[in-house]
């Protein structure tokens, strides 16, 4: 089976992301070790992500490139956040809030297509499909301009919205490797539903964080000092 050079990049670029999102996700937030384990994983998952979308789009799976687009605004959005002082809003902020707008109404649109459709599907995915990741683009334009009416955003709920959105970015790599791919795994383990751990797991890690930024205050000040330096 012969693979193109696209999806050998996008293969690379899946497996970094995914080993070195784990590590970034498993650090103390703030440390070296983290930082650059991060920078990592955002090199990775922009090339992840900008090579699903180019697949998608090219193969006529319109979900896939538009989640694709919506992962890379999401990580572009986080580092963005992590990199910047507080209470900072540009152009940029501007410009990135089209994107989850676009996907967010490309895919609400193709859901009441596949919704009125004889089957209840478009390009092989139901309806449901398209509503639930088109609310998930608004909601995260919603917080966009919620940030953007504020002037920015300032301390720990900048460290949050940088949680929030990497770990979202992550859950999508990682829903869409061990669940939207199962036949590269052994029947045996398809059967017990343990992909279905790895799949989740940077959802159950980022509650976590967001707990932790939340209930420790002395916590919060030293995170947000590392941010800053």
């Amino acid at each position: 089976m012969s693979f193109s050079p696209v999806l050998v990049f996008h293969i690379s670029a899946g497996s970094l992301a995914l080993l070195s999102g784990t590590a970034a996700m498993s650090l103390r937030k703030g440390s070296d070790r983290h930082r650059k384990t991060g920078n990592i994983f955002v090199i990775a998952m922009l090339c992840l992500s900008a090579s699903g979308a180019y697949l998608g789009f090219t193969k006529y799976q319109l979900l896939n490139g538009l989640m694709g687009a919506l992962t890379f605004y999401l990580v572009g959005t986080a580092w963005w956040t992590a990199k910047r002082q507080d209470g900072e809003a540009g152009i940029f902020d501007w410009g990135a809030l089209m994107a989850p707008l676009a996907v967010g109404a490309a895919l609400a649109i193709n859901g009441l297509e596949a919704a009125n459709s004889p089957t209840g599907s478009k390009g092989g995915y139901p309806a449901a499909a398209y509503f639930i990741f088109g609310s998930l683009a608004l909601l995260f334009a919603a917080g966009d301009v919620r940030m953007l009416v504020r002037g920015g955003v300032f301390g720990a709920q900048r460290i949050k919205r940088h949680l929030r959105r990497m770990c979202v970015a992550l859950f999508i790599a990682t829903g869409s490797f061990f669940l939207g791919q199962p036949q590269v795994f052994p029947a045996a383990l398809r059967k017990t539903n343990v992909l279905f751990i790895p799949a989740f797991l940077p959802l159950l890690l980022m509650i976590f964080w967001l707990f932790r930024v939340r209930f420790a205050n002395a916590y919060k000040e030293k995170v947000i000092g590392r941010m800053h330096a």
